[in-house]
């Protein structure tokens, strides 16, 4: 039957529409897997001496102190970006084939997942070269296998937890807590967790324990999705109550308003497009690894503007290069009217401009740390407005991706999302500012690095209605490609 699984699935791969992106992607994942494995290996390798060097004390002491905030952010980052195995599964319910062997199938794929067996490049050589500088060998072993579990722990806790926001972010904002009071030295849960995780070292035969949790939890979620594989009742879609939002105000605005009501629409009441606006939101304070200086890499002028960049344009990057994506489902619909790109494309451009101002002025904390970090902040938004804007719309001519707007896997891009034309335009995006930036401050001085990327936004701004004619004829060039994407299921 494994045998059987194995080859659909390798027929699904080769007779796919997308066979030969999906061959390109595989290709890039497996390079980019070694670079995390090498990425992995260093860290383990050199954790021991950087710990003993830094004189923060014993260094299997302070690894336990800070496995349990490891094993919160590997829930966070399996949680956003784990794809749950799919299996086609309603058509094998009419096989004779049994639940119990679909369901281990499918678990058994995440268990060989990278984010299960990549972490074993960090824990193997750790304890490898805690055995090597004196460490009991059979302690350091036991320590292995039983964070390696609790790893494990966090594969099937994803599952459980799958499509379940609400019991997530409530784990996560507990965590958030804890990691906060320990900050301000309010309650220190290390002081808890450490002696517990370090007992799998001290005490060898407590690493059963969670292996006995890992047991547990693989059982439960076996139980949990066999007795719900039947097509009238886990498998069924589900239904909700339809709420009525007639947003009366953005009529004055003609058909534009239109098209915002049904954005906004969209935004409220779709989970992946709320976790986009979560993830725009956190956007905003990723200037604080630019702006604090506590990262000496980043102190170079030029990276002030690229923190800008992305302070204000979370959204415009994250919501704009999906369009149309966004729309993928009533797609061909909305081809059928009497619909003109030129206002299907304004209201994308007038949600973005509106959400990089709103980001520019929850941004303004950013005074704190000086006017000039401010100042990046704000010739971003203007270059985000003025020239970004444009090339994240023309980048999703290309990009036929079919959104499932109901759920927020994928969260941070799709593999349809890398072709040659969106990589050449990336380079306008992130590039093209620092050196405009760069010309600037090392020709006349700093403020006049972002005037020239004020004037660039301003230079765009003023030439949109020639650049929206360009970017409409791509979407009419690019549109029957892009309906004959959206019909494809893998």
């Amino acid at each position: 039957m494994l045998r059987h699984f194995i080859s659909l699935e390798w027929k699904s791969f080769y007779r796919a529409a997308s066979f030969k992106t999906n061959l390109g992607i595989k290709i890039l994942m497996f390079f980019g897997a070694i670079y995390f494995m090498l990425v992995f290996l260093g860290m383990g390798v050199g954790a021991f001496y950087l710990i003993k060097k830094s004189g923060w004390g014993d260094p299997l002491v302070v690894a336990n102190q800070f496995l349990v905030y490891y094993l919160v952010v590997d829930l966070y980052l399996r949680f956003m970006l784990q794809k749950m195995p799919v299996t086609n599964i309603k058509p094998l319910l009419y096989l004779p084939i049994k639940k119990s062997g679909i369901v281990r199938y499918a678990m058994g794929k995440t268990i060989i997942s990278f984010f299960n067996w990549s972490h074993a490049f960090f824990f193997l050589p750790f304890s490898v070269v805690l055995s090597m500088e004196g460490y009991r060998p059979l302690g350091t072993f036991t320590w292995f296998l039983g964070a390696m579990a609790l790893i494990l722990c966090n594969n099937f806790i994803n599952i459980l937890m799958n499509n379940k926001d609400q019991v997530f972010y409530a784990l996560l904002a507990v965590a958030t807590l804890l990691g906060a009071s320990q900050y301000f030295g309010f309650f220190n849960i290390t002081h808890y967790t450490g002696p517990v995780l370090y007992s799998l070292y001290h005490t060898p035969w407590t690493a059963i324990i969670p292996w006995i949790l890992l047991s547990s939890l693989a059982f439960i979620a076996f139980s949990y999705f066999r007795n719900r594989m039947y097509l009238d009742a886990g498998l069924a879609g589900k239904k909700s109550v339809a709420q009525t939002e007639d947003y009366t105000w953005l009529n004055r605005f003609g058909n534009l308003g239109t098209f915002l009501k049904n954005d906004i629409k969209l935004i409220k009441r779709n989970k992946r497009s709320r976790t986009t606006v979560i993830m725009s939101v956190l956007f905003i304070f990723y200037g604080l690894l630019f702006f604090t200086r506590s990262i000496e890499a980043y102190d170079s002028p030029e990276w002030k503007i690229f923190a800008g960049i992305f302070v204000s344009g979370g959204f415009l990057f994250s919501f704009g290069q999906f369009v149309p994506s966004w729309d993928s489902a009533y797609y061909p619909l909305m081809m059928s009217q009497n619909i003109k790109y030129r206002e299907y494309l304004n209201s994308k451009w007038y949600l973005m401009v509106i959400a990089t101002i709103l980001s520019t002025v929850l941004a303004s904390f950013y005074l704190y740390f000086g006017w000039d970090a401010y100042l990046a902040v704000v010739a971003g938004a203007i270059y985000n407005i003025g020239v970004n804007s444009y090339l994240v719309l023309w980048g999703g001519a290309y990009i036929k991706t079919p959104i499932d707007l109901g759920s927020n896997k994928k969260a941070f891009g799709d593999k349809q999302a890398f072709n040659s034309k969106t990589l050449l335009l990336t380079l306008p995006k992130l590039i093209l500012p620092l050196l405009v930036y760069a010309l600037g401050h090392y020709l006349i001085s700093p403020t006049a690095g972002y005037i020239f990327v004020v004037l660039a936004g301003v230079l765009g701004f003023t030439f949109k209605n020639k650049v929206f004619l360009r970017i409409e004829r791509i979407y009419k060039k690019e549109k029957y490609k892009t309906l004959a994407a959206y019909k494809q299921k893998a």
